[in-house]
């Protein structure tokens, strides 16, 4: 008696060539990518360089996964101005996975708090400061000697900054609100004579 898996790679044997060869340079790919040895950015950029262009050359041996190959090629050229900048910068991540868990973190916490499924009117107005705010309160406590130190000017700034940011909304909502009061006021001030008479 054949069991399940036998059974499964026998009635796909013929799909298997093409995702071996598919696979194997896929798996080279992340080879390189993944090197943990000395080697110079331009290196790595050369070997992955190289992979690419022997896919493009031999993509008929991946049969029916030639498609694919070409979507892994036309994807890899598309981020490759950023590609290779985390063997260059020491401690850079080589993904951006821990930085999308810590926003997601944030989203659930966010939408536990307020129990909306889309970012809240506060997040959009100021999230570039609750956003900064809750990662570096993570990392540490802030002690008030610290937030004393603050340059005073740069605060400012940033809080008429984003008061600009939350009259403009309020404008917006005062249009959906009444837009024939609104547009009628608007028309009054663009009628006033600049100067006075």
């Amino acid at each position: 008696m054949q069991t399940l898996i036998d059974q499964g790679l026998a009635a796909t044997a013929d799909l298997w060539p093409d995702i071996r060869v598919a696979f194997g340079w896929v798996h080279e790919a992340a080879h390189v990518l993944g090197t943990t040895d000395a080697t110079t950015p331009a290196t790595i950029q050369d070997r992955l360089g190289g992979l690419l262009d022997t896919m493009v050359q031999h993509r008929d041996q991946a049969g029916d996964l030639a498609e694919a190959v070409d979507h892994f090629v036309k994807v890899t050229h598309s981020y490759w101005s950023g590609l290779f900048h985390c063997y260059a910068v020491p401690d850079l991540p080589r993904t951006n996975n821990d930085l999308e868990q810590w926003f997601g973190s944030h989203r659930y916490h966010e939408r536990r708090a307020t129990g909306r499924k889309g970012a809240s009117p506060a997040m959009v107005l100021r999230g570039a400061v609750r956003l900064l705010a809750a990662a570096a309160t993570r990392e540490r406590p802030i002690t008030v000697a610290e937030l004393a130190a603050a340059n005073r000017d740069d605060w400012q700034r940033l809080r008429h900054k984003l008061d600009q940011r939350r009259q403009q909304r309020r404008q917006r909502s005062r249009f959906r609100r009444n837009p024939k009061e609104y547009l009628n006021r608007l028309e009054a001030q663009l009628l006033q004579p600049a100067l006075p008479s």
